[in-house]
């Protein structure tokens, strides 16, 4: 699982995630809203210290989109410090996916951990401690969960189900 000659960089990572987000996308049951390469109008607002227009995700550029994954998905959160590269490019997607602190909450949950939300000393070190495909497995487990959550609670995010699973199905088999 991603040791040695074979780390998976921050680059990598983003790679795999502009590549399972696309470009640009507005449909009409996403609760996200517009998006482009996976970056949504609030995200771009935030990093831009305004709001966003549709017109600002459309024109988002790669380079861009790269950026705020690196700072906002990688960087802030603290990721860097899970040791394990598979582990941290599956909960780098979770954030992606459904907020920076749902991932850590999932990932909390996986380690048995009390879930806030926030990637502290206590979290990284009983993430650090498990072993790494233990932590996958739990983590890709409460993923799956939650998307079981998303789409009982609101039935209209059934149409996104398929490419949910399909994303979780990469990671399972990416690292078996």
């Amino acid at each position: 699982m991603g040791q040695g000659a074979n780390e998976v960089t921050p680059n990598e990572i983003i790679d795999g995630i502009l590549r399972r987000e696309g470009g640009f996308v507005d449909h009409p049951a996403d609760k996200g809203g517009a998006t482009n390469w996976g970056i949504t109008q609030a995200t771009l607002a935030e990093w831009f210290g305004r709001p966003a227009t549709v017109d600002d995700v459309k024109s988002l550029t790669e380079h861009e989109a790269r950026e705020i994954y690196r700072e906002q998905y990688i960087v802030r959160p603290g990721f860097l410090g899970i040791e394990n590269e598979a582990v941290r490019a599956l909960v780098i997607d979770c954030a992606v996916n459904h907020g920076v602190k749902r991932a850590v909450m999932l990932l909390q949950n996986a380690a048995r951990v009390s879930p806030d939300g926030i990637l502290g000393p206590k979290t990284r070190e009983a993430v650090n401690r498990m072993t790494a495909s233990v932590a996958y497995r739990r983590l890709c487990a409460q993923r799956v969960r939650l998307y079981g959550e998303i789409i009982t609670s609101k039935p209209s995010q059934a149409v996104f189900a398929r490419g949910w699973c399909n994303r979780v199905a990469e990671f399972i088999e990416e690292n078996v």
